[in-house]
């Protein structure tokens, strides 16, 4: 996926995560769309290992959203998990 692709599925992946996992967030919206993009990445990482998650075919399209999506799930919710330790 070239790397413009990915930021922008990032950036639909950092929305549709939000949506997702609604709730207030330390970073607010910027934080959130490098999250999207960051697991844009890591959905393409984790779509080549787990043959159940589809990860598309290097496009723009529903298998890289939804495999950027549940990457951003994953760092959205381990961003608040750490920041919530880092609080206390």
């Amino acid at each position: 996926m070239g790397i413009i692709i990915t930021i922008l599925v990032g950036l639909v992946a950092g929305i549709l995560g939000k949506l997702i996992m609604p709730g207030k967030d330390p970073g607010g919206t910027l934080v959130t769309i490098l999250i999207g993009i960051a697991g844009s990445f890591v959905g393409s990482f984790v779509g080549r290992i787990l043959p159940f998650i589809p990860e598309g075919n290097g496009g723009f399209n529903l298998g890289t959203i939804v495999s950027a999506t549940i990457g951003a799930i994953i760092l959205l919710f381990l961003y608040r998990v750490i920041t919530k330790k880092k609080a206390k």
